[in-house]
C-alpha cells in the first residue's frame, strides 16, 4: 500500500517509523511545513520520499493518509482527503472546535470513503482483554470506572496553545476508554482542574488550562466514571483502567513499568523500569492502531473508531471544559444543545 503522513511532530515522527517498517506500507509520503522536521524523518528513514504539501501528497496516488498535523488543521485536512477519496487515520481529536467537528462529521456522513479517529488504547492488549471481560459478562454490573493518564512532563508551549487544553487534549483519551471498555455512554460530567504555581503562565493560566484534573463521570445504567490526569507526574508515564462490576473486577495497565512505588513493607512490585512516555508505553497499541486502518483502507475490516463514535468521546470534553469553567455540572444534552446538535 501507498500511505501518505501529513505532520512530522512528536507523534507524526513515531508514526512514520511505525509505517515505514510495516510489510503491508510499500511506499511512504511524508509532508510537514517545518523543513527541520521532514529533513530529520528522511535522514533517519532513507526510503520515505517528502512532498512540499498536503495538496500534493493527497495527489499522490496514495491508499490512505494518516493526519498527525497540529489539531486546529484536522478538520480541513479531513474533508480534504475524503472528497480525493483517500481513506484517512486522523489522530484524535476529530477537530480543534466542536464546530468543525460537527462539519467533519456531516462531511463523511454520505461518503463510503472511511475516516477512522486515532485512540491507541483501543488496541491496547490490556484494554482489549478489560473490553472482552465486560463483554462476556464476567463482571455483571458495572459499578464504577476509573481511567488515568498521568504524563512524565507537559508538551512544548506551542502545543499547549492550540490543544484546547486538558480535557481535549489528555483527558479524552480517559473519556474514550471508559465509553469503549464499558459500552456505556457519559450523561452528566463534573470537572475540576488546578495549575501548578510554578507553571508559566503563557502555558496554562493564560489558556484557561490546568496541571491536573480530576472528572468524575454520570454514566447510563448508573456506573460512575473517575478521571485522573496531570502533565507532570515524577515517576513516570501511568495510563490504567479499572472496571468494578458486581461479581468481578478488572484492570489494564498493571504492569512491571507501572510507575507507582508501594510503601507496603516487603513489597517488590513493580519490578520496573518505570514507562517513560506513550512511545514504550502504547508502543504495541499504535502498531496495532495503524495495521488495522490499512486492512480498514483495503476494505478488509469495519471501522474500529468512526468520527460518529468519536464525537460521544468530543461531547464529553466539550462538557468537562464548560464544567471546570463554570464550577458545576455539565450535561452532553446540554453541550450538544449549545451546539445545535439535538
Amino acid at each position: 500500500m501507498r500511505i501518505g503522513l501529513i505532520g512530522l511532530g512528536r507523534i507524526g515522527s513515531f508514526h512514520a517509523t511505525t509505517l515505514a517498517g510495516m510489510e503491508s506500507v510499500t511506499e511512504l509520503v511524508v509532508t510537514d511545513p517545518v523543513a527541520a522536521a521532514v529533513d530529520a524523518v528522511t535522514r533517519r528513514l532513507p526510503s520515505v520520499r517528502a512532498v512540499a504539501s498536503p495538496e500534493e501528497l493527497l495527489a499522490a496516488g496514495l491508499d490512505g493518509v494518516v493526519i498527525a498535523a497540529a489539531t486546529p488543521v484536522h478538520a480541513d485536512l479531513v474533508r480534504a482527503a475524503v472528497a480525493k477519496g483517500v481513506p484517512a487515520f486522523c489522530e484524535k481529536p476529530i477537530a480543534g472546535t466542536v464546530a468543525d467537528s460537527l462539519a467533519v462529521r456531516d462531511a463523511v456522513a454520505g461518503s463510503d470513503v472511511p475516516v477512522q479517529i486515532g485512540y491507541p488504547r483501543r488496541f491496547d492488549p490490556a484494554f482489549v482483554a478489560a473490553r472482552e471481560a465486560v463483554d462476556a459478562g464476567d463482571l455483571g454490573r458495572v459499578t464504577t470506572i476509573r481511567s488515568t493518564t498521568l504524563d512524565p512532563a507537559p508538551p512544548p508551549s506551542s502545543y499547549l496553545a492550540g490543544s484546547g487544553g486538558i480535557f481535549r487534549d489528555c483527558s479524552v483519551h480517559d473519556f474514550d476508554a471508559v465509553r469503549w471498555v464499558t459500552g456505556l455512554e457519559v450523561l452528566e460530567v463534573y470537572a475540576v482542574g488546578s495549575v501548578d504555581p510554578d507553571a508559566p503562565a503563557e502555558m496554562y493560566a493564560e489558556h484557561g488550562d490546568h496541571t491536573s484534573a480530576s472528572v468524575l463521570l454520570t454514566l447510563d445504567g448508573g456506573a460512575i466514571g473517575v478521571v485522573s490526569n496531570t502533565r507532570t507526574n515524577g515517576r513516570g508515564y501511568d495510563v490504567r483502567l479499572e472496571v468494578h462490576g458486581v461479581e468481578d473486577a478488572v484492570a489494564a495497565g498493571l504492569d512491571e513499568g507501572l510507575p507507582l512505588r508501594s510503601t507496603h513493607p516487603g513489597a517488590t512490585w513493580p519490578t520496573g523500569p518505570a514507562h517513560a512516555f506513550f512511545m514504550d508505553r502504547l508502543a504495541a497499541a499504535f502498531r496495532d492502531e495503524l495495521a488495522a486502518f490499512t486492512r480498514l483502507a483495503a476494505g478488509e475490516i469495519e471501522n474500529p473508531c468512526t468520527v460518529d463514535d468519536a464525537m460521544g468521546t468530543a461531547w464529553t470534553a466539550e462538557a468537562a471544559t464548560l464544567s471546570a469553567a463554570e464550577h458545576r455540572p455539565v450535561t452532553i444534552e446540554e453541550v450538544r444543545s449549545r451546539a445545535g446538535d439535538t
